[in-house]
């Protein structure tokens, strides 16, 4: 499915950010950014990725931030059936 395919089904572009440790240094916090169409209010593909994190990567998660937004409102897009030229 393309990105506007996604958009006119109500998905929003979902930015996180992941706080985690490495697991030889405990005391250093890093950082991950991860983005990815998803539908609110519910984020199933962040929390996806959340249990993939968790179940795959070393590093234990300390905290996630993460924003969503609708990229295309209901009323912005509209349907055209037909085109034509003038002259």
């Amino acid at each position: 499915m393309t990105e506007t395919e996604l958009m006119l089904k109500g998905y929003g572009l979902t930015t996180a950010e992941f706080y985690y440790r490495m697991p030889d240094y405990r005391n250093v916090l890093n950082s991950f950014v991860w983005q990815d169409y998803d539908l609110a209010p519910d984020h199933p593909r962040l929390f996806e990725f959340v249990d993939y994190w968790q179940r795959e990567i070393e590093g234990p998660l300390h905290s996630v931030r993460f924003t969503h937004r609708k990229m295309i409102a209901p009323g912005e897009w509209r349907n055209v059936t037909g085109e034509f030229n003038l002259h």
